[in-house]
């Protein structure tokens, strides 16, 4: 199966999951995205890779007129369900792939991806989709998981995400992010980071992830070594803290 049909069965599958979960319906960075919604009174959003719509929903509680865009249609059917019952008004969704948009050049004000980008099977297509979209005075917000800067931890962290979920692609680090962004025509981004803490069960649960797959999670994790367990600040029922970055940036200006 070919990764983008793995990706929209996967979360087609765990729709209603992700809009209930706290790790998603929650947070300090939904607040900040209605704020800064507000700031730039009411500009035209693009919540991409919208997932269960929280991001959107924050933008448009801020005033922004929000396309909430993923490639699964289960998911956006789940955003069409929450916008009625919210009552939201100006809030619209289109179908797609993150590298491919549907819109003409310089449609939106704002961007925001949230928990999204690290499914993406080519980011540096889908940065330079958004540069395209997005005006020239326009802002670009990346909320995501991030991978830290050691190799040792990188890879554990990346291996117990992709046998938790196959559709995983890879969490980017900090500096592989500013790397991406400036090399689609955007400024070096601001970042902010935070954990997560991860339950253990609930966050398998969620992607319904196979028993076997489960029991591989916990060995890796039983195995891990103590940099890994005092980074991740690993639980004895498998629970752990997550990185997470906000990385905010524009266009670069030509000269």
């Amino acid at each position: 199966m070919k990764q983008r049909s793995l990706a929209a069965e996967q979360f087609g599958a765990s729709a209603h999951a992700y809009l209930s979960s706290s790790v998603h319906a929650q947070g300090t960075d939904l607040p900040r995205l209605t704020e800064l919604s507000r700031r730039l009174d009411r500009p035209a959003a693009l919540d991409l890779g919208c997932g269960a719509g929280h991001a959107g929903f924050a933008m448009a509680q801020g005033g922004a007129r929000v396309t909430a865009y993923d490639l699964s249609a289960e998911m956006l059917a789940v955003v069409e369900g929450e916008v009625q019952r919210r009552g939201i008004h100006g809030m619209q969704t289109r179908q797609g792939p993150a590298e491919h948009l549907p819109f003409a050049d310089t449609t939106f004000d704002l961007v925001a991806t949230r928990f999204s980008a690290h499914h993406w099977l080519d980011v540096s297509a889908a940065m330079l989709e958004v540069r395209r979209v997005l005006r020239a005075d326009g802002t670009l917000v990346v909320i995501d998981a991030i991978a830290p800067e050691s190799p040792l931890l990188d890879t554990l962290l990346q291996t117990v995400e992709i046998l938790r979920d196959a559709s995983h692609v890879r969490d980017y680090r900090v500096s592989e992010w500013a790397a991406l962004l400036q090399a689609a025509g955007f400024a070096a981004p601001e970042s902010d980071t935070w954990t997560l803490p991860m339950e253990f069960a609930t966050w398998v649960a969620r992607m319904r992830t196979p028993e076997l797959r489960v029991n591989a999670i916990r060995d890796v994790l039983a195995r891990a070594t103590e940099e890994a367990r005092r980074h991740f600040r690993m639980q004895t029922d498998g629970s752990f803290n997550l990185d997470v970055a906000w990385m905010q940036t524009q266009p670069r200006t030509q000269v």
